[in-house]
């Protein structure tokens, strides 16, 4: 620490240092060395203290004062330095100012001068009368040495000089004697003898500042700071001393401020004021910490320091100063970062701080590490290709390939060494992570070569360097400096004028300058683009702080700002009126108002103060005061009773007055109430509850004599404590809001005035139940729609009329969708809530009506139930198969089983069909199974032609319009032993329950019912009926107007495979036509079987079409085609299939083997109206026969059942295919099962029309079937080498037609070939093995229905014709 002392005495400066090797310790001397080995007056002490013996000090040689700093060294470690200690040597003993004769009234307090210099002021001493004057809190020396008496007595008088007593001979002042005056007769004026002077001082040394007054009567004295009383008595710190002088013990930086002296004797007061500093010396907030580290490295010493004021830092290593550089460098204020380590940067550092007021040290050690010894193990080779990929002004990125120890490289990492060429100090960069093979070496100097290598590094420690690469960093561009001297002023409230002079370093032409200005407190930075050297800023506000920074722009960019400059725009009167301005009546003539300031941002300057206007309400004149400072009531007195007044207020700035207020009104008192005690009980209180509120009123307390400020209400539930609410003195009456309904509510009433609460009133209530409804339901939600996503998602939206336009919600509102589907009767309702317009209803059922509404609920309103929408999910493929699967033999007939089964549960959209599989062998493959298609709304099929006592397996799939469904378990079933039939030409036919006998039964191969008549009269009877027929055609085109229905028979005809197999079979008993579907993508069609079989199985596959789908082939047609081709693969044939006035046609039924199934159906049909044209044409494939077989339609008289006979077709028929004479043709064409052609037939062709029908020829007869809807397809044939079949022709669909009714049979064909024209037949040649490729096309058609009336007027119309034909018959 700093040592004052006096010339020839000794001095010993302290200094220890610590170390587990003794350290050696020298002094300096203001930077030097002391050579203390020939020294004789100084000598290094055991300790390391220094002695300096007889210290030397005269006007011209002052070898000893100075500043002293120890240092301490230990070798290979380095060394410290202490903080520095000053010697000072106190003068020769000089008065500046002596004692004078002086006087002074009894009570009063008197000074004695007696100034020397500051170094010799502890060295003086006061006698009184020459005797050693005792010191204490009346009697006290100034820190300058002069003596303060105070509350002087007659003992105090007498002689008094001061004594420097600084070593050697003591040197005396002058003596002068204090008179004590008795008091005088006439008050004396105040007056100061010594006033207080400001003061700096350090940190806990003691101020004082002198008050000395004089005056009669006698002053008492007291102290201030800063505007606040100053309590001396009893306290630590604080103390008077001499009768008002102020002394500061242990000064801290909470004593800086003003201090005021008051001397007050009752007649005057008089003031006096002096300020005191503190001074801190340096303090450490953040030491130095111990830094371990290794070559190359960067670090950086740490420190942070405070002291008043700000100290400096300066950085010593073992004991010199460190200079900046390149790699010694002063960053954040004050920390030292050291670059690139070296051996010898090893040592103590220390970071040394210092003020006018002190210093100190703190140090750490720097220990430079050696390397880890590596590891065994292979160490990585130099990284290759070192390149300096990117090259700026400060910054160089380089990039490298792995070792060719390590290609991968995944695991290493690498270290950048680099520095400034010809610099031995290395710096070192690494990579942030493994794997990395570039990086960014940043803070380098522009336009300066640097020296860079890269070293990897494994688990095994730091392998090979890579070739030293120099790179030169670019030049920096020459950018503007700061402008210089710039000033901002405010011009105006919303205004500031900013200037600035050139930067001195332009670095060429200045192009513009940009301005940027920031709101105080704000971080949203504004600019302007300025050419000149001033700027004005308008559109600011008000009364606000704001910066200014300057950037000048050359043609290189921006160059440095320049520091901030913060200006307040000047204050204008306020823009807003205060706020809150309540009245309050005193009494009879006084109302106090209280008011708020006006709200932030609108003051526009510092409020001085409000101006305050009245009147009376009556009179248009007013009354103006003014309110000083920051005061916000007024008491306004001198009002009249009973008179009311408005009252309104304005803030005021020193630009003068803002708005004002509205006129706020109160009425005096007629009379002067009592307010020194509180009201009494009020009069009466009465309360009516409803459901969710109470109603209360009341009178006012009897006595009116008692001030009533207002009336407090206090209610709640079984307590009256739960709220209170306060209301106006006037008021009589208040409606408790939001209670819960039937609850039991206490209800108290107190008047109140500034006294306090008077007594309370209690009342009772329970509110009514909640039964009444909302008298205001809310509007319900409109425009619901349900938006189908997918088999189980539909989406509603609606909107909400109770919304603003934009439909948004910003209330607590929710929405309550529910729907149902009426699939059973009895579903209920299921709801969900919803805060948007919209909901996603998921986990619907497939293909089900559903209904939805909506309705909304806000708080306790809820509106009805919207109108509702309705939608209905997407289709899915069945989940389940058919269920209930049983198989049953027909009584009878032990080779026809009949299948019977249930829809799936999980049907999942309406069932289209149905594919039955069977087998002999259940684990056949399935393609290799036999398929039986049946329509969608059949549940029951017939299996004719198995295998007497064998098992078969039947598997049932559905489908619908989405795809196929899973296959039912297999059911096993095994055909009886015995055989029911009566063997070839004994089998009875399957007729329907609702056979009818058709007209004169035509002989037929093919099993038609006939009479047992001989050949001649049933030529007769043909022939007869073919006349008849071609007249009935004739009347009935002429005069029929409408259309009827008619039934067309099938005949069953016998389609067996070439090898006898049963794996294509037909079906005569279908009711209704099987929808057919494809899903193979080859469809194989094998030769049919010529073998004879007794009893030949046709399959009957009706094709109702729309008349709107066909166009005729004469062109009569005025319905638009549509057309469906399909290509097999194997022996094919163009089967033409004809129709008789009836709605259906007969289609062969395919078996096919599914080796695929695609998607889609490849088969469609639907009904198809009459065709109005008398002229038909029948087509034909080639026959083996030169012979012409027909095909005959019958007209059946009930839409139901067949036309087969019960009666023996042995007697009657044989197989078509094998009964070649000159009536019977067997022709594989005329059988609407035929689709398979011998490969060896020749070409031939049908040709004519029904005029040309040959009359002796048999014609089979077709079973009728009721009309269904079904999707057609059609088969185009291959035509022969050199056909004139046009391959590039569509192919016609197969056709059913209706035409009008006609008593006789009129016979329409639609051919395979192409529509819209007529052609003639065309022979048609089936090759041997053709490979043609499938292609499917699906068409979908309208269904069509018929009503029920229509059927029962159209079979009445049939009924008559029949029996106008049978009496042509019979006569």
């Amino acid at each position: 620490m700093d040592i004052l002392s006096v010339r020839g005495a000794s001095v010993i400066m302290n200094c220890s240092a610590y170390c587990e090797t003794p350290p050696k310790i020298e002094w300096k001397k203001d930077g030097t060395l002391l050579n203390l080995v020939s020294d004789d007056r100084r000598q290094l002490l055991p300790d390391g203290s220094l002695l300096i013996n007889s210290v030397v000090h005269s006007k011209h040689n002052k070898p000893d004062e100075g500043y002293y700093q120890c240092v301490a060294t230990v070798e290979s470690l380095g060394s410290i330095v202490s903080r520095t200690a000053k010697l000072t040597v106190a003068g020769l003993p000089r008065f500046t100012s002596q004692p004078e004769l002086s006087s002074v009234y009894r009570g009063n307090s008197a000074i004695l001068n007696c100034e020397v210099n500051v170094d010799l002021a502890p060295f003086v001493r006061w006698e009184q009368d020459r005797q050693p004057l005792l010191l204490d809190d009346r009697v006290f020396k100034l820190p300058s040495g002069a003596l303060l008496v105070g509350n002087a007595t007659d003992t105090d008088g007498g002689s008094y000089r001061c004594v420097i007593e600084s070593g050697g001979t003591p040197k005396y002042s002058e003596e002068a004697e204090l008179k004590i005056l008795p008091d005088p007769e006439e008050p004396q004026s105040l007056v100061f003898v010594r006033q207080p002077a400001s003061l700096t001082k350090v940190t806990g040394q003691n101020a004082v500042f002198p008050c000395v007054a004089g005056g009669f009567p006698t002053p008492y004295v007291r102290w201030t700071k800063n505007g606040e009383e100053l309590i001396t008595e009893d306290s630590e710190r604080f103390a008077l001393r001499g009768g008002g002088s102020l002394l500061i013990r242990d000064v801290t930086e909470e004593d800086v401020g003003m201090y005021t002296c008051i001397a007050d004797n009752e007649n005057e007061t008089i003031e006096a004021q002096a300020e005191l500093a503190v001074q801190v010396p340096p303090e450490f907030l953040k030491r130095p910490a111990n830094i371990y580290a290794h070559e190359s490295m960067d670090i950086v010493f740490e420190c942070e320091v405070t002291g008043k004021p700000a100290p400096t830092v300066k950085w010593v290593k073992n004991g010199d100063v460190v200079i900046p550089s390149d790699y010694f460098k002063i960053v954040k204020e004050h920390n030292l970062q050291v670059l690139g380590l070296v051996k010898s940067d090893e040592g103590f550092y220390q970071c040394i701080a210092e003020n006018d007021v002190g210093n100190a040290q703190a140090g750490a050690q720097l220990i430079i590490l050696d390397l880890a010894p590596a590891t065994t193990g292979p160490l990585p080779t130099a990284p290759r290709d070192v390149v300096a990929t990117l090259v700026s002004t400060r910054f160089i990125r380089l990039t490298w390939r792995t070792p060719v120890s390590d290609p991968q490289g995944d695991n290493l990492t690498y270290s950048i060494f680099y520095t400034k060429e010809g610099i031995n100090r290395e710096r070192v960069e690494n990579t942030s992570r493994p794997g990395e093979t570039q990086v960014m070496i940043q803070n380098l100097m522009p336009e300066t070569v640097y020296v860079f290598r890269v070293v990897a590094q494994n688990k095994h420690g730091h392998g090979e360097s890579s070739a030293p690469l120099k790179v030169a960093t670019q030049p920096e561009v020459q950018l503007p400096g700061p402008a210089p001297n710039i000033r901002a002023y405010a011009s105006s409230p919303t205004s500031v004028t900013v200037t600035w002079e050139k930067p001195l370093s332009g670095n060429g032409e200045i192009q513009n300058y940009k301005l940027y200005y920031m709101e105080k407190g704000q971080d949203s930075e504004q600019d302007v683009d300025v050419a000149g050297l001033s700027y004005t800023i308008t559109g600011l506000k008000k009364y606000t702080e704001y910066s200014f920074r300057v950037v000048a722009y050359n043609k290189h960019g921006p160059g440095v700002s320049t520091q901030d400059v913060v200006v307040r725009t000047l204050s204008d009167v306020p823009s807003a009126a205060p706020q809150n301005l309540t009245l309050e009546v005193r009494n009879s003539k006084s109302i106090m108002l209280h008011w708020q300031p006006p709200p932030a941002g609108t003051h526009s300057g510092q409020i001085i103060g409000y101006k305050i206007r009245y009147r009376k309400v009556s009179r248009k004149s007013d009354v103006t005061e003014s309110v000083g400072g920051t005061q916000l009531f007024q008491l306004i007195e001198g009002l009249e009773r009973g008179t009311e007044y408005n009252f309104r207020i304005a803030a005021m700035t020193v630009n003068g007055t803002g708005p004002a207020t509205d006129w706020v009104s109160a009425e005096t008192f007629e009379s002067d109430l009592d307010e020194s005690r509180v009201p009494e009980v009020p009069s009466s209180l009465h309360v009516r509850p409803l459901v969710t509120s109470i109603v209360v009123s009341w009178t006012p307390p009897e006595n009116q004599n008692i001030v009533v400020r207002g009336y407090a209400i206090g209610y709640g539930i079984g307590s009256p404590h739960a709220q209170t609410i306060k209301v106006d003195y006037k008021q009589r009456y208040y409606t408790i809001e939001n209670l819960d309904p039937s609850s039991h509510y206490v209800i108290t009433l107190k008047a109140f005035n500034n006294v306090g609460e008077g007594i309370p009133l209690y009342e009772s209530a329970v509110t009514r139940p909640h039964s009444v409804p909302d008298p205001s339901p809310m509007m319900p939600p409109v425009g619901v729609q349900a938006s189908i996503l997918s088999h189980d998602t539909i989406r509603i939206t609606w909107a909400d009329n109770s919304l603003p336009k934009n439909q948004k919600i910003t209330d607590a509102r929710y929405y309550t969708v529910r729907w149902k589907t009426n699939i059973p009767a009895n579903t209920k309702y299921k709801t969900a809530n919803a805060t948007t317009l919209s909901y996603l209803v998921t986990g619907l059922k497939p293909n089900t009506l559903y209904e939805f509404s909506v309705m909304v609920t806000k708080g306790r309103r809820s509106s009805t139930w919207s109108m509702t929408a309705h939608g209905t999910t997407f289709e899915l493929v069945p989940t389940s198969p058919p269920k209930d699967v049983t198989v049953v033999s027909k009584e009878g007939k032990p080779r026809t089983i009949i299948v019977n089964w249930q829809p799936p549960s999980e049907a999942n959209g309406k069932i289209t069909g149905y594919i039955i599989y069977y087998s002999t062998d259940v684990n056949a493959e399935i393609h290799d199974w036999v398929i039986e298609p049946v329509v969608g709304n059949r549940l029951t099929h017939q299996i004719q032609e198995l295998t007497l006592d064998t098992p078969y397996y039947f598997k049932i799939q559905a489908r619908n319009s989405k795809g196929m469904g899973p296959m039912s378990e297999a059911v096993q079933f095994r055909t009886p032993k015995a055989s029911g039939s009566a063997g070839k030409g004994s089998r009875p036919v399957d007729v329907g329950p609702d056979y009818k006998p058709p007209l004169s039964g035509s002989n037929s191969p093919h099993g038609s019912p006939t009479s047992p008549l001989d050949s001649n009269m049933l030529l007769v009877i043909i022939v007869s009926v073919g006349v008849i027929t071609i007249v009935i055609v004739v009347i009935v085109a002429v005069f029929c107007t409408r259309r009827t229905t008619s039934h067309q028979k099938k005949k069953r005809a016998a389609c067996k495979s070439v090898n006898g197999s049963h794996k294509y079979k037909g079906n005569s008993k279908d009711v209704k036509p099987p929808d057919l579907w494809i899903h193979h993508e080859r469809l194989e069609l094998k030769p049919i079987d010529k073998s004879p079989d007794p009893n030949p199985i046709m399959t009957d596959t009706p094709i109702p079409r729309n008349s709107q789908d066909i166009t005729p082939v004469d062109n009569s047609m005025d319905s638009n085609i549509h057309q469906r081709r399909n290509s097999y693969r194997g022996h094919e044939s163009e089967d033409s299939m004809s129709t008789l006035a009836g709605r259906r046609g007969m289609r062969p039924k395919m078996m096919m083997p599914f080796d695929s199934q695609p998607p889609q159906p490849v088969i469609s049909a639907h009904p198809i109206h009459s065709l109005d044209n008398p002229h038909h044409h029948f087509h034909s494939g080639s026959l083996a026969s030169p012979t012409r077989s027909y095909l005959h339609h019958q007209v059946s008289p009930w839409p139901m059942g067949t036309s087969l006979s019960h009666s023996d077709r042995a007697n009657s028929t044989e197989s078509v295919r094998n009964t070649p004479s000159s009536d019977t043709m067997p022709a594989s064409s005329s059988q609407p099962c035929a689709d398979h052609q011998d490969p060896d037939s020749g070409s031939g062709a049908y040709l004519g029309s029904a005029q040309e029908e040959d009359a002796a020829q048999s014609l089979p007869t077709a079973h009728v079937r009721p009309s269904h809807p079904l999707k057609s397809f059609a088969v185009p044939a291959v035509p022969a080498a050199g056909s004139a079949y046009d391959p590039a022709l569509p192919s016609t669909p197969l056709l059913t037609q209706q035409a009008p009714s006609h008593p006789v049979h009129s016979v329409k064909t639609a051919s395979i070939g192409t529509l819209g024209r007529t052609r003639p037949p065309m022979p048609v040649v089936v090759p041997s093995a053709p490979d043609v490729q499938e292609t499917t096309r699906m068409l979908e058609d309208s269904e069509s229905s018929y009503e029920p009336d229509e059927l029962t007027k159209e079979m009445a119309h049939l009924e008559g014709l029949m029996k106008d034909l049978n009496a042509i018959t019979t006569a």
